[in-house]
């Protein structure tokens, strides 16, 4: 946990993601990001000299109309010492069932997000923590840049004015090697994805795209975010 440690207090300072008093509601989806994430927040309120509360979240889509079991992921919070609730929502159903969307990530991802800020906001929440990581930005700005045609991605820090609550991403610049490493070394209950459309999305091509230009050209991906950071696209210039 280490170096995941070491990225993610980098990551809260040069970003200012945390502050005292903040009541943070952490998104866990029960993959290897949102874990290690958790774990990380609970380790660092130790040493950090930053006073703050986590509230662990998880929305479960129901895929196949059925509850996810997510036990695991609640004895693991348990063992963090902090607060966990699971929130059902119809998301599988409208998704593939209800509209059949072609691209179901898009509205799938939409309604995750409408569904976590309404319930960090009804737990006292002034923070959502979402567990985006390096790579995650850096193909993010490309999904961006070729699918959208626009230059820009998400930020490390943000704000909903409409909820009064601000979105941070507290392992932006953590790679995703260190975070696989980590929780395999840890033996964290990572959760399969039970998505159907999980391995055939647009990300997943983006993933393969950039796995084959660092092959090419070794250095790839850390120029797309040194350029990203250079810019301040969209908040990511160092302040």
């Amino acid at each position: 946990m280490q170096k995941i440690l070491g990225y993610m207090r980098k990551a809260i300072k040069e970003y200012n993601l945390i502050n005292d008093n903040d009541r943070i509601c952490v998104g866990i989806s029960g993959g290897k990001d949102s874990l290690v994430m958790v774990r990380g927040l609970s380790l660092l309120k130790r040493f950090i000299g930053i006073d703050y509360e986590i509230v662990g979240i998880t929305i479960d889509p129901r895929f196949n109309n059925t509850d996810g079991d997510y036990s695991a992921v609640s004895k693991f919070c348990a063992e963090c010492n902090i607060e966990y609730h699971i929130v059902p929502t119809h998301i599988s159903e409208i998704v593939f069932d209800v509209r059949k969307e072609s691209n179901p990530c898009s509205l799938c991802s939409r309604m995750r997000r409408g569904a976590i800020y309404n319930t960090a906001v009804e737990f006292g929440c002034n923070k959502i923590a979402l567990g985006h990581n390096y790579d995650d930005a850096v193909e993010t700005f490309i999904m961006n840049l070729f699918t959208e045609g626009r230059i820009g991605c998400f930020s490390p820090a943000s704000y909903m004015e409409d909820k009064n609550i601000h979105i941070i991403r507290p392992l932006v610049l953590a790679p995703e090697r260190e975070i696989k490493k980590t929780a395999m070394k840890n033996n964290f209950p990572v959760i399969e994805s039970l998505c159907p459309a999980d391995g055939h999305t647009n990300r997943q091509q983006t993933k393969n795209f950039i796995a084959d230009m660092e092959r090419k050209n070794h250095g790839f991906k850390n120029r797309i975010f040194g350029a990203m950071q250079r810019a301040d696209i969209d908040g990511w210039g160092v302040k």
